[in-house]
Parts: structure tokens; C-alpha cells; sequence
């Protein structure tokens, strides 16, 4: 698998940067609020939450890519 991978809900509200199979980073949107948060998957849940979202699982996730992600960070910074 070639990382990163790009996901976001299908609201907008919340995209995703796969670092690996074990990281990623979720940039969250709230009203005019835009957070980034570091994840670390530590115990098999969090690990699932990530292989998930790899696979697509459920389409609770939509395929994104690098420009989007890097625009959404630029809002933040």
C-alpha cells in the first residue's frame, strides 16, 4: 500500500491524511472552528478505525487526495 491515502466524510466536515497503518492525521471542521488533530492507533479498535477507512468501509468515507487535505490545512495555519 502506497501512503499517504486521503479520506473524507461525505459532509466535508472532516478530512483525513493516512500516514500509515498505525497514523493519521483529521482536520475537523466545526461551525468556523478548523482543528487538527495527530492519531496514533495504539489498541485494535484504533487500528480497525484506520483499515477501515483505507478499505472505505461502510461509505462512511469518500475518496479525497493531497490538494484538498493541503487546502483544508492552509485554513488552519
Amino acid at each position: 500500500m502506497d501512503f499517504p491515502l486521503y479520506r473524507k466524510y461525505p459532509n466535508n466536515k472532516s478530512f483525513f491524511k493516512i500516514v500509515d497503518s498505525d497514523h493519521f492525521q483529521e482536520i475537523k471542521l466545526t461551525g468556523n472552528l478548523s482543528e487538527l488533530h495527530q492519531f496514533e492507533a495504539k489498541i485494535l479498535p484504533d487500528r480497525n478505525f484506520i483499515q477501515d477507512m483505507i478499505a472505505m468501509e461502510n461509505k462512511f468515507w469518500i475518496e479525497s487526495d493531497a490538494q484538498e487535505f493541503e487546502k483544508m490545512l492552509a485554513s488552519i495555519k
